[in-house]
């Protein structure tokens, strides 16, 4: 309270009322008891973590740029875009399910079903991750001759990471589980980048050439590193929280809740990240490297949505249990407004830096800064109806929005294969955006009709509308 107190006087005296109540309602969530305030406490460090990985993710893909060049950076980000994207999918959603049950597990003292859940997590994506390999090796086998011959051994060397990555995402969801939010984003977020980086320049000194080749190996020996770290640190404190015993497996019920979460986060995944691999699928790596450069400036600002979602989340769901249709038609529209406007700021902030953020990749790279312009237009587009698709899930509408992200995955491939023999990179940001914009009309569409309200950044929200008033 003194530390409190004495911040409180060194402010203006007009921001003193706000920035107190600001102080002393973090003063609460970092010291208090209670279910409530830890789950503040995870969502918050989380939040931190997610800002020091995006800041660390952009710098070390300046240093990856910069070491390699256009061209061998193209090929690496496109192999471990691809890498990362198989690896995370060949979990099949037990990284999640893991969340689903291990809290209710240990409300009810079932450590034996704890011990089950997680040892065959475990053991599941190890084999998952490992017959991904096996049909990628294969697939590299009978197919390689219709690959691009300097894509072959950065996916061999990418295809071999396959294990771990599955293994590390279920160690993540172990550590979310148990409320542990440093031991669930620290390795992935946080210390594999620094390690690939590391790594890279320890290869380059030593002598090794400044290609996709180095900085995939560099990937390879990070991911190892990170994943066996956090297995063990997982491991031993799992061991100091539940002691050692027989174990529960009941695979199939677990299986059950899984796979249908798999669904979700795979087709909101490959939405995601499907530019990027068609753009590697369709041009060379030197438009693969100036697009992703693109994107990734562009994709700070979609921390606006994502700190607006993460918050708005329980809001939604309590309002649900209670009932009010139209404090949730409230509460919808307001946090789609701190998701336009915030998005708006910021987007034209960077947008305004943008030939300055790009030329820090290379001076070739600054070719992308229209890119940056179409990318926000369909992130502005999205921002319009805030986080949709999470008021969407709080109702219980899981499989509405896996048909919504399959209908955006399915433009976002149709534009891409019509625009990019005409456009190339350019035909791809104008997909990529205009994906972001059906997305969003079938966001506001589908929550007008099952809801009963309209979602809009400009809409009124003590206006209700007619499916409303007759409920």
């Amino acid at each position: 309270m003194a530390v409190i107190e004495t911040a409180e006087k060194m402010l203006p005296a007009g921001l003193r009322p706000i920035a107190g109540r600001a102080l002393r309602t973090l003063a609460a969530v970092l010291t208090g008891r209670g279910d409530k305030a830890t789950a503040q406490r995870m969502a918050l460090t989380a939040f931190s973590i997610r800002i020091l990985s995006a800041a660390l993710a952009f710098l070390s893909q300046i240093v990856l740029a910069r070491l390699m060049g256009e061209y061998e950076y193209g090929i690496f980000v496109f192999v471990w875009v691809l890498v990362v994207l198989c690896g995370d999918l060949s979990c099949l959603g037990f990284h999640t399910a893991i969340v689903r049950f291990l809290p209710q597990y240990r409300a009810a003292g079932a450590f034996a079903e704890i011990r089950g859940l997680t040892g065959t997590a475990r053991i599941f994506s190890m084999l998952s991750g490992t017959t991904v390999l096996i049909a990628g090796m294969l697939g590299l086998h009978f197919f390689g001759d219709r690959i691009e011959s300097y894509y072959l051994v950065p996916i061999l060397l990418g295809l071999m990471a396959m294990p771990m990555i599955a293994l590390g995402d279920v160690l993540e969801g172990t550590s979310r589980a148990n409320h542990w939010p440093v031991m669930a984003l620290s390795p992935v977020y946080i210390v594999r980048p620094v390690l690939i980086i590391l790594f890279m320049l320890a290869a380059i000194l030593f002598g090794a050439p400044h290609t996709a080749v180095t900085a995939m190996q560099a990937a390879l020996a990070a991911t190892f590193v990170t994943a066996l770290g956090q297995y063990a640190a997982t491991l031993y404190r799992m061991r100091k929280h539940y002691d050692a015993g027989p174990r529960k497996v009941d695979f199939l019920e677990w299986l059950g809740v899984a796979f249908p979460i798999f669904l979700i986060e795979g087709v909101s995944f490959l939405l995601t990240n499907s530019d990027v691999v068609i753009v590697g699928i369709f041009l060379e790596p030197h438009d693969v490297a100036i697009y992703f450069a693109a994107a990734k400036t562009m994709a700070l600002v979609h921390f606006i949505n994502f700190s607006v979602k993460a918050a708005s989340g329980p809001r939604f769901s309590s309002i649900i249990a209670e009932g009010n249709q139209t404090d949730l038609a409230v509460a919808a529209v307001d946090a789609a407004r701190w998701t336009f406007w915030p998005a708006l700021g910021v987007g034209l902030a960077v947008l305004a830096a943008g030939h300055l953020l790009l030329s820090l990749f290379g001076g070739a790279f600054t070719a992308g800064y229209m890119l940056m312009a179409i990318l926000l237009a369909g992130i502005l587009a999205k921002a319009l109806v805030g986080p949709a698709e999470t008021l969407l899930m709080m109702a219980g509408k899981q499989n509405l929005c896996v048909a919504l992200y399959a209908g955006a995955l399915a433009a976002n491939v149709g534009l891409n294969i019509l625009l990019i023999p005409h456009y190339g990179i350019v035909g791809t940001a104008i997909a990529t955006a205009s994906a972001m914009a059906v997305e969003a009309i079938l966001l506001h569409v589908f929550v007008r009709r099952t809801l009963g309200f309209t979602l809009f950044a400009f809409a009124t929200p003590s206006a209700a509308t007619p499916e409303m008033r007759a409920r």
